[in-house]
């Protein structure tokens, strides 16, 4: 599994994917415009000692990305996803898709992948979970799917 984060805003939250990112294997995949330099310290503190061990590929915006993943299913997250997540057959090379924290997707992918978007149920009290908390549960939901072979080796 690969993470890819569209157009992310708080470096915080970025960190904390990073860091989730080294506990299971994925590579990140960072899609700008960036909210943040990525050599800010708010990074580099959520993503603790772990920041340089990321498999970390930057793309210069959403269409190099997409061209970069033309051989690859892309899994899309945002609040308005028509399917839930825990509702969905995940491939173990599918690459999980998360837009910014308050604008998430641009027009253009949400008219392009907005039939595919998968969402995280939450009561309505809340617009929607943290990024960082979205990522990781969705995530450990594909690994669970396949026996999280990929951090046990069994």
């Amino acid at each position: 599994m690969e993470i890819a984060l569209v157009a992310p805003e708080i470096p915080g939250n970025t960190g904390s994917v990073g860091r989730v990112c080294v506990g299971t294997g994925s590579p990140l995949h960072l899609v700008r415009p960036l909210g943040f330099d990525i050599d800010d310290r708010a990074v580099r503190r959520a993503g603790l000692d772990y920041w340089r061990q990321i498999d970390l590929r930057v793309h210069a915006d959403s269409q190099r990305f997409l061209a970069a993943m033309s051989d690859r299913r892309l899994r899309w997250f945002s609040v308005h996803g028509a399917h839930r997540y825990d509702r969905v057959d995940y491939g173990a090379d599918d690459v999980l898709v998360f837009g910014g924290e308050t604008r998430g997707f641009a027009d253009e992918i949400r008219q392009q992948y907005g039939d595919e978007m998968i969402h995280l149920p939450v009561l309505p009290s809340i617009r929607s979970l943290n990024l960082a908390t979205a990522v990781t549960a969705v995530l450990y939901e594909a690994l669970r799917q396949h026996g999280f072979a990929a951090l046990t080796g069994e």
